[in-house]
């Protein structure tokens, strides 16, 4: 019997119009370096009506809340907390955020791993 071979087709990562990335790429990468920017593409009048923003800003609130969530926890544990929890929280985050960096100076509206799938701007 001859095996039937299934090409995945890979998902198309959705992109903003070009001029909507250009106006706002800085915007977008001003959260992923410090997180508790994330507010600011929504402060801005031109970047509130951005998908591209709105999307970067959402990405970087989760960053934020993960980023807190593992400090409280890696300090609430003693030993496994502070050996284990926070430093390698750490570092993942802070992949996280280079991930959410590059897919920002592309222009792409890529989801972050681990924790992109959460929405809470909209």
């Amino acid at each position: 019997m001859e095996e039937q071979k299934t090409q995945e087709v890979p998902k198309e990562v959705p992109k903003a119009g070009s001029s909507d990335v250009e106006k706002n790429k800085l915007m977008a990468i001003i959260g992923y370096i410090i997180p508790i920017l994330f507010f600011i593409p929504l402060l801005n009048e031109e970047s509130k009506k951005s998908p591209f923003a709105k999307f970067h800003a959402n990405q970087q609130l989760v960053l934020l809340i993960s980023a807190i969530a593992v400090n409280i926890v890696g300090t609430i544990i003693p030993i496994l907390g502070w050996f284990i929890i926070l430093p390698i929280g750490s570092i993942i985050l802070l992949v996280v955020a280079i991930i959410g960096i590059i897919n920002a100076v592309k222009g792409e509206m890529k989801k972050l791993p681990i924790i992109g799938g959460f929405e809470i701007l909209k």
